[in-house]
């Protein structure tokens, strides 16, 4: 009658234990395809445009791939001014940040539309809203059309008082509202 043996291999300890049967094998790494590198190669790379085969580079190696890339390689100059054009067209998600398009002085809250107002108004940078208010009236009851008829010049300057006011009040309606999370 052959004893079956109830003894683990961790002697009681289970610290000792292994983690298991995927600790004991070994994992299964691909290298850098770049002749002769010896890193892993976690970075797939395009064997050529609109092809499904890759390159599997390393990090270095993958760097240097792509600074070589050339993305309109084979096109005519109309083909890859088309291309480019076709994909700037609808790059909403890549277009500048309203934060990044301020310009001026200021504590970069205000967009250059809004600087420009500011400038016809006449205003600092830095103002508040119910200045731009004041200033507003003020300067639209100067040069309103009804108070002074037959003067284009004054009709202009009130048309871009009207304007700078339009766009400074939109731009704080936007600052005001908050989205509900």
């Amino acid at each position: 009658m052959a004893r079956t043996t109830s003894r683990s291999a961790d002697w009681g300890f289970p610290r000792w234990r292994g983690y298991g049967e995927a600790g004991s094998a070994a994992a299964t790494v691909r290298l850098c395809d770049r002749h002769g590198c010896q890193e892993k190669g976690d970075c797939p790379a395009p064997k050529s445009p609109n092809s499904p085969e890759r390159w599997y580079f390393c990090q270095l190696h993958a760097g240097e791939y792509n600074r070589g890339w050339n993305y309109f390689e084979g096109l005519t100059a109309e083909e890859a001014a088309e291309r480019e054009r076709a994909e700037t067209q609808t790059a909403e998600g890549y277009t500048e940040s309203k934060h990044n398009s301020w310009a001026g002085p200021g504590d970069g809250s205000r967009t250059r539309d809004e600087m420009r107002a500011l400038e016809v108004l006449g205003l600092d940078p830095d103002v508040e809203f119910a200045a731009v208010k004041l200033a507003w009236r003020k300067l639209a009851k100067d040069s309103h059309p009804d108070l002074r008829p037959g003067d284009a010049e004054a009709a202009k300057r009130f048309q871009a008082v009207q304007t700078a006011y339009e766009v400074l009040r939109m731009a704080e309606e936007q600052r005001e509202w908050k989205p509900t999370a």
